[in-house]
């Protein structure tokens, strides 16, 4: 996407106090989160071994990081890229109910993210997981949970301000959330990129629910990747806002209502993954022995940045960035951490 540097750039609130805000913005998020969706917070690994098929590919090309560890012979560990699959796994082998569920705060390494003010080689965000029924399976109901997330965000944004004034003259989030398919997005814009096409939209709505990612549209092209084993790619989705202060979409969750048995085996056909059918996690599904979930991730650093008005996500989180990035920064009084 490449670098870019606001104009006139107000970061509104130095170092210290951006630390003291970010810590602000995750305890209160985290706690409106867990009222709003019937969530409880649990431990989560920030590795997994390879031979368990937990890991997220994400979009099917990115490398794990991946090492071996003294007294386990003959595994490969591999640093998460997230706990999509994981997440499932918990809420069978922790006896979660319907209408129960989970968050964690999940942290990872995606070793060939292309960095840019909305991307970092660290991850960090709040990985969310709940159990289902079968006739939650539906579009309305993954509507009704966007709605919830939104709500959390919204009410965390209004607490923020009232503690730290000097970000009242950002603007509001919008409580109405826009809900399209990426196929009408198609529809409506064929002449640009599926990223054009986003920022199209979500500057005209200001939040915005693109559904339906993964899958291939009429042109035959998906809008996006997604790998086959975790979304339902029918009912799946990201959350995006505006952005004022870098003028673009800022992406804060990708989630979806999961694989069914039935879907899981479609998509991994429809992906060329049939090899994983083998791996334990994938044959317990395909078993029907998981619950039927939804979830998704909400990036940490990208809320922090979007209700403090960063214009980069190294303002709210400490990473490393190649050498052009930092001195560009620092050239535009841009505090990278």
């Amino acid at each position: 996407m490449g670098l870019i540097l606001p104009e006139y750039y107000d970061p509104r609130l130095d170092v210290r106090t951006t630390q003291e805000a970010i810590k602000y913005i995750r305890d209160t998020f985290q706690k409106e989160l867990g009222k709003e969706m019937n969530l409880e917070r649990i431990s989560a690994p920030l590795f997994v071994s390879k031979s368990s098929g937990l890991n997220d590919n994400l979009n099917g090309v990115e490398r794990p990081v991946q090492f071996d560890m003294a007294g386990i012979e003959g595994e490969t560990m591999e640093v998460v890229h997230s706990l999509a699959k994981w997440k499932r796994m918990a809420l069978h082998e922790y006896g979660f109910k319907p209408g129960e569920g989970l968050y964690t705060n999940m942290n990872a390494i995606r070793r060939d993210e292309e960095l840019d003010n909305l991307h970092s080689a660290y991850v960090d965000q709040w990985d969310w997981e709940k159990i289902i029924t079968q006739e939650d399976r539906t579009r309305d109901y993954l509507k009704q949970t966007v709605n919830a997330i939104v709500r959390a965000l919204v009410d965390t944004q209004s607490f923020l301000r009232s503690v730290f004034p000097q970000l009242s003259a950002l603007p509001e989030l919008p409580g109405q959330v826009t809900f399209v398919t990426a196929q009408d997005l198609e529809d409506l814009y064929p002449q640009l990129s599926p990223k054009e096409r986003e920022n199209t939209i979500v500057r005209e709505h200001g939040a915005v629910f693109l559904m339906g990612i993964g899958g291939k549209l009429k042109s035959g092209q998906p809008h996006d990747g997604r790998a086959p084993d975790y979304d339902d790619w029918n009912l799946n989705g990201d959350i995006l806002f505006w952005d004022s202060v870098n003028g673009q979409a800022i992406e804060l969750s990708s989630m979806g209502i999961r694989v069914s048995p039935e879907s899981l085996d479609r998509q991994l056909t429809l992906a060329g993954c049939d090899s994983r059918r083998s791996l334990p996690f994938h044959r317990m599904l395909l078993n029907g022995e998981l619950p039927l979930t939804m979830g998704g991730g909400i990036g940490q650093s990208r809320v922090s940045m979007l209700l403090l008005g960063k214009a980069h996500i190294g303002e709210v989180q400490s990473s490393l960035w190649d050498p052009d990035t930092v001195r560009a920064c620092e050239q535009a009084g841009v505090v990278l951490l």
